[in-house]
């Protein structure tokens, strides 16, 4: 691990274990360590419904591609696809097991270093990308005005109501806020077990009063109706790494109850299409699948492609949706091919592209990034 200086190395070492964390110390550095490849096959399985929906559950541009709606080009596929957006529900509470997983001891720099390698080489490619298409064929998705543009660069246009290029990038504004709130409130100071259990406590609490008032910043902080999955997620990688107690399976089941009415008032409540029960179901499926991962019932998923599909799955996420609908206007529209060949080949299509992204983009340019962010040691005196 990188050193940092003393103006950033800002996270306290942790305290002597307690009690309760000495019982469990046996076998958790070789759990909390190791690899764990299904999680890349999940988050790859995410991306895949969220684009299921894009391309066939959802009306809009999409629609205009298909010069048609969506439920009557698929109408089998449609009433399953209309279900893909809960991917980005599954996203999050990967992103709670992860993000708790990845900080742990960790200084605040590196966790702020680590998460801007992450995002930002792809997001900036893609934002090329979509606004070159964007130019090129302005009657499927316009270009913005320069000014929002470049403020897109910042991933910060939504607090700054600016258009968004990336329709999915949504979800990247929900995460940064979900970093800073871990990283101000847990790695600031070194994650524990302790440290960890209370942020999730504290913060469950504040999701649910938020319900009771109409201030907007609380909102936008707190996030009440994305909390509890980010709240599951960290309370199931520290099962993972301690073992199971009563008390993070108990925030594991809260944090279930909640984000499952979230989820019921949120999706099932603005489409006619989709039935309480099913969201219901697969906001459970999301929360027993990283459970599954957690008590490492998933072991046997040790194929080494899985760290590919691990890989691809952020840059085909922010690339699919857009181009996505480029490609499939070109195809379908303008080349006459049939609408599932059309959807085969734009899905393949986008994973070849997200796979380009990863080779020539994050694997050279993330590192680089990371080490130009390390501070500049000045010298004494």
């Amino acid at each position: 691990m990188a050193a940092s200086s003393p103006g950033l190395d800002l996270a306290a070492t942790p305290g002597p274990p307690g009690p309760l964390i000495r019982q469990k110390t046996a076998d958790s550095a070789a759990r909390g360590g190791s690899r764990l490849l299904a999680l890349d096959g999940l988050r790859l399985v995410a991306a895949l419904m969220v684009c299921l929906y894009h391309y066939a559950g959802r009306g809009g541009t999409v629609s205009e591609s298909w010069h048609g709606d969506p439920r009557h080009v698929f109408p089998t596929v449609y009433h399953a696809a209309v279900y893909g957006n809960l991917g980005v529900e599954l996203f999050f509470v990967i992103s709670g097991f992860v993000i708790c997983m990845s900080s742990w001891g960790r200084t605040l720099g590196d966790f702020f270093r680590s998460r801007v390698a992450r995002l930002y080489p792809a997001y900036w490619v893609a934002l090329v990308l979509v606004t070159g298409a964007s130019l090129a064929m302005p009657y499927v998705v316009h270009a913005v005005r320069l000014d929002e543009f470049l403020v897109n660069l910042t991933m910060l246009q939504q607090p700054m109501g600016a258009t968004r290029v990336l329709g999915v990038c949504w979800t990247l504004w929900v995460e940064v806020r979900f970093y800073v709130l871990f990283a101000l409130l847990v790695v600031l100071r070194g994650v524990t077990y302790r440290r960890a259990v209370l942020f999730a406590c504290v913060w469950t609490l504040a999701a649910v009063l938020c319900h009771s008032t109409d201030n907007a910043l609380l909102h936008q902080v707190i996030m009440p109706e994305y909390a509890p999955y980010f709240i599951g997620g960290l309370a199931l990688y520290l099962i993972h790494r301690f073992g199971s107690d009563l008390l993070t399976w108990g925030i594991v089941a809260m944090s279930w109850l909640l984000a499952q009415r979230e989820a019921t008032v949120g999706l099932w409540g603005h489409h006619p299409h989709r039935d309480p029960y099913v969201v219901i179901l697969i906001v459970t499926v999301a929360f027993a699948a990283v459970a599954a991962v957690a008590l490492g019932w998933t072991r046997w998923a040790s194929w080494r492609w899985l760290v590919t599909a691990g890989a691809l799955t952020y840059p085909f996420y922010l690339v699919h949706e857009h181009l996505g609908w480029f490609v499939i206007r070109v195809l379908h529209r303008g080349l006459g091919l049939a609408p599932w060949p059309t959807f085969g080949v734009t899905v393949l299509g986008m994973l070849v592209l997200a796979w380009l992204i990863h080779r020539f983009v994050e694997k050279p340019f993330g590192p680089r990034l990371k080490r130009a962010l390390k501070p500049v040691r000045l010298p004494v005196g």
